[in-house]
């Protein structure tokens, strides 16, 4: 099976570009099938790396891979690719051509920026508690370009229908946004509120000033055929969505 790449559609750069991959064009087996990209899902090792030289032979360099820990922390693709021991952080930004930023996910929002001129790219990884705790924020942040100049893409990730959530995550949000309460609606189960990753993550950029969001409409838990979901499946692989700056 042929890998099956995903490209954004947003008004980047010419020189800016960028993949998720999906679950299908590896060679992992079981509930990994086929092309899990997360050497830390229960996978063979192996095939993990089969896996990511798949995806390696269609990029410029080795992917920055993370050590994702749903915090807050932001490194430099460019000096932390390659290395031993992958970074431990949840977003990477990269300002020299080649450097490839990427995130792992599975239900998580992978969010991928640029700036207008194409002179930075960045991926984060925001599952609720780092978009809570301000890994857009932090990302944005270390782009160091005007928030106004910045664009952002919201790849695939749990939607609004199906993300079931305790009460205790919509008063995380509500605590710091009152308007944060439109992006719950409540569930079946008394208590329980079904969160809207999408709305919370443009509220969030919004008040940084990044008013241009794109994407937010693919929902990894719907669609098995395409997508992993942890929150559906339980063991499963992880999907990589990356960016990075051509020549």
């Amino acid at each position: 099976m042929s890998p099956d790449w995903f490209e954004p559609d947003w008004p980047a750069p010419e020189r800016v570009r960028a993949l998720v991959t999906t679950r299908h064009g590896g060679v992992s087996e079981g509930p990994w099938a086929t092309m899990n990209l997360g050497s830390h899902v229960g996978d063979s090792p192996l095939a993990v790396a089969r896996n990511r030289a798949i995806l390696r032979a269609v990029v410029p360099s080795e992917p920055c891979w993370l050590d994702q820990v749903h915090g807050v922390d932001v490194c430099d693709a460019s000096a932390a690719g390659g290395g031993a021991a992958p970074p431990r952080a949840d977003a990477s930004v990269a300002r020299a051509a080649g450097a490839v930023c990427v995130v792992m996910t599975a239900d998580c929002l992978p969010v991928l920026f640029c700036d207008d001129e194409g002179s930075v790219v960045a991926a984060a990884h925001a599952g609720w508690r780092g978009l809570a705790s301000g890994i857009l924020d932090a990302t944005v942040a270390r782009m160091k370009v005007a928030p106004a100049r910045v664009i952002a893409w919201m790849g695939p990730a749990i939607g609004p229908d199906a993300f079931e959530v305790g009460g205790e995550v919509r008063e995380r949000f509500v605590a710091t946004d009152a308007g944060a309460a439109d992006a719950f609606q409540p569930a079946e189960q008394s208590g329980k509120w079904y969160a809207d990753l999408f709305e919370l993550a443009r509220r969030r950029l919004h008040a940084i000033g990044v008013d241009r969001v794109y994407g937010g409409d693919v929902c990894t838990f719907a669609d098995p055929l395409r997508w992993f979901s942890y929150r559906r499946d339980g063991v499963t692989g992880r999907l990589a969505s990356l960016v990075w700056l051509s020549e």
